[in-house]
C-alpha cells in the first residue's frame, strides 16, 4: 500500500464546497468518485489540507490517499484528470511516506484574495474576484494588515459555527499588490480557522473605507468575539494558493 500526495486546482464556482455533503456537488466527492473507478468500484477516502467553502477556489490544495495500485505519479495525474470534470485538475501526484498527512503535516498555508476595483463589473471575472468599486485608503489597508501579523487568538475572526477549540494562529506575511485593476492580497500563516481569511478581508475593507481605524483590529483580536469584527467577504475572491510541508 502506497500513500500518494496530490496537488489539486479547482474552480469553486459550481461546487457546494470541498468536503463531501449529503446533498450538493463537492470537490472531494468528484475526486473520490474518480478514484473508485480506477479501483473497480472500491471506495477510497482522501484527506485534504483543509476545507474550502462554496465558491472558494484553489490553486494548490493538497490531499492524500492510499492505494495498492502500482502506478507512477505522472500516470496517476493523467488517469485522474481523464476522469475528473474540467473544473478540477490534478497538477501533481507524488509518493510520500506512510506517516504523511495532508492536514496534520502542513506547516504553512497561503491564501490569496482578489479584489476588482474598476468602476464597472467585469462579466468574465464575476466568479473570480470580488467587485469593490469604492475608494480605499492604501495606507489604512497596509496598517490594518500589520495588525494581523504575529501570533494571536483569532476567535473574533472565525465563524461562530466553528467547533475548533484552539483558535490561536500565527500570521507570517500579509501584503497586497496594486499594480493592476485588481488588488491582490496575499496572506500566509500557520493555519486558518473557518472563514478566517474572509472575515479578515471584510474587516480590512472597513479600515480602507474609514469605517474603523486600523488600530481597532488589535482591540477586535483581544475581544475574542465574532461580533467584534467586520463582515465576511464573499467567497469567490478567495483562493487556497499553496500549502508548505
Amino acid at each position: 500500500m502506497q500513500r500518494w500526495k496530490a496537488t489539486v486546482s479547482y474552480d469553486g464556482t459550481l461546487f457546494a464546497g470541498y468536503q463531501v455533503q449529503p446533498e450538493g456537488r463537492t470537490v472531494q466527492s468528484e475526486i473520490e468518485r474518480s478514484l473508485a473507478k480506477m479501483h473497480k468500484g472500491e471506495d477510497l477516502r482522501i484527506s485534504a489540507s483543509g476545507r474550502t467553502d462554496a465558491g472558494v477556489h484553489a490553486i494548490g490544495q493538497v490531499c492524500h490517499f492510499d492505494s495498492p495500485l502500482a502506478i507512477a505519479g505522472d500516470r496517476w495525474q493523467k488517469a485522474l484528470n481523464a476522469l475528473l470534470p474540467s473544473d478540477i485538475r490534478i497538477t501533481k501526484v507524488e509518493a510520500v511516506a506512510p506517516d504523511f498527512h495532508a492536514r496534520f503535516s502542513a506547516q504553512k498555508k497561503e491564501y490569496h484574495y482578489r479584489l476588482l476595483t474598476c468602476s464597472q463589473p467585469d462579466v468574465f471575472r464575476r466568479h473570480y474576484a470580488y467587485h469593490f468599486p469604492y475608494s480605499l485608503d492604501r495606507g489604512a489597508l497596509e496598517e490594518g494588515m500589520r495588525m494581523f501579523l504575529g501570533t494571536h487568538d483569532f476567535t473574533s475572526f472565525s465563524s461562530a459555527r466553528s467547533t475548533v477549540e484552539d483558535k490561536i494562529r500565527t500570521i507570517y506575511r500579509f501584503e497586497m499588490d496594486t499594480s493592476t485593476d485588481e488588488i491582490l492580497f496575499k496572506v500566509s500563516g500557520s493555519g486558518f480557522l473557518y472563514n478566517m481569511v474572509r472575515i479578515m478581508m471584510g474587516t480590512l475593507l472597513d479600515a480602507g473605507q474609514g469605517r474603523i481605524e486600523p488600530k481597532d483590529i488589535e482591540a477586535m483580536l483581544q475581544e475574542k468575539n465574532r461580533i467584534a469584527a467586520g463582515k465576511t467577504a464573499p467567497p469567490h475572491g478567495l483562493y487556497l494558493y499553496h500549502v508548505t510541508y
